[in-house]
């Protein structure tokens, strides 16, 4: 049987959102021992928002994991109601632990078992939404951001962050080198994530991106690592069943070409975007451009 290429069709991309719910339910005891990018991405993101002033009265951060965000927006915000929104219960489990007995009292943050492409929510809800590192893990983007334009007041503010398509770009390199299987998550390219927020009718999207790269003393510290985040291959064009030994050796040489300086890395492409929900009626599109900042237009998309 001839084995499924990339290319061949969009559905060997579609994410299983079951194994990643289970996925993300096993991980959550140990996530926090290894989410250093999550940390040092939400970190940026916070940097981000002390730019902007806003007292908002609702703040939901979707994709809230276990709460690391939702904390520091609490301090942030701690006059205002903070709903948690993640697709693993035993991520909120864990978030829900963060919290002062003061904070469960006054019922000051909720939690909320949701999948963000099927928000449980009203409309109009909030002022301000924020998410981490979520995105990635939707299939549909144009149902999210629809989701998340409903749910924000007039003049309120989405921030976000998401990995794009040169993330992990080192061990997907690797794989080809094996196979034609999807070992490797899909990652939507920053101009396109820019033309949905318009088409989801957000106004003044801006857009960056930047790359973090982290470095491993084996490929396999890099795979443990991802295990315990969760963040397993789950797309429907994973190969089936257990990687034999000898693929596995295959792809870890492959990988060595990469080391340098005694050190193997791996590359993840943060995009970071914020835009406002219109104060007024006018349609999606608006006449508006995504803001890209020209340093990035001169590099060129995926370029260090």
């Amino acid at each position: 049987m001839t084995e499924p290429r990339e290319s061949d069709t969009e559905m060997a991309y579609l994410i299983d959102k079951q194994r990643v719910r289970a996925a993300f339910d096993r991980a959550a005891p140990a996530y926090e021992s290894v989410a250093v990018l999550q940390r040092e991405v939400a970190t940026r993101l916070e940097e981000r928002l002390e730019l902007i002033r806003l007292e908002p009265q609702t703040v939901l951060d979707v994709g809230a994991g276990t709460g690391e965000l939702s904390a520091r927006l609490s301090k942030r915000y701690p006059a205002a109601q903070l709903v948690l929104i993640d697709l693993s219960r035993a991520m909120l489990e864990q978030a829900r632990m963060r919290g002062s007995f003061f904070e469960r009292l006054r019922r000051k943050r909720l939690f909320v078992c949701g999948d963000a492409e099927r928000l449980p929510l009203a409309p109009a809800c909030a002022d301000l939404i924020v998410s981490n590192l979520m995105l990635q893990w939707c299939n549909d983007l144009e149902a999210v951001l629809q989701g998340l334009r409903r749910a924000l007041r007039p003049g309120g503010l989405l921030i976000f962050t998401t990995l794009g398509p040169d993330t992990l770009r080192e061990l997907r390199a690797s794989w080809r080198a094996v196979d034609l299987h999807v070992h490797v998550n899909a990652f939507i390219d920053m101009h396109d994530v820019g033309d949905a927020l318009l088409r989801a009718g957000f106004s003044d999207p801006v857009m960056d991106r930047e790359d973090i790269v982290l470095t491993y003393d084996s490929v396999a510290t890099l795979m443990r690592e991802l295990k315990t985040l969760g963040a397993h291959n789950s797309t429907g064009g994973r190969p089936r069943g257990l990687t034999g030994p000898a693929r596995l050796k295959s792809m870890t040489n492959a990988y060595e070409r990469f080391r340098q300086n005694g050190r193997l890395p791996a590359t993840y492409e943060v995009i970071h975007g914020h835009c406002w929900a219109p104060t007024t009626s006018a349609n999606s599109s608006g006449g508006r451009e995504v803001k890209i900042p020209l340093s990035q237009l001169k590099e060129g998309r995926g370029k260090p």
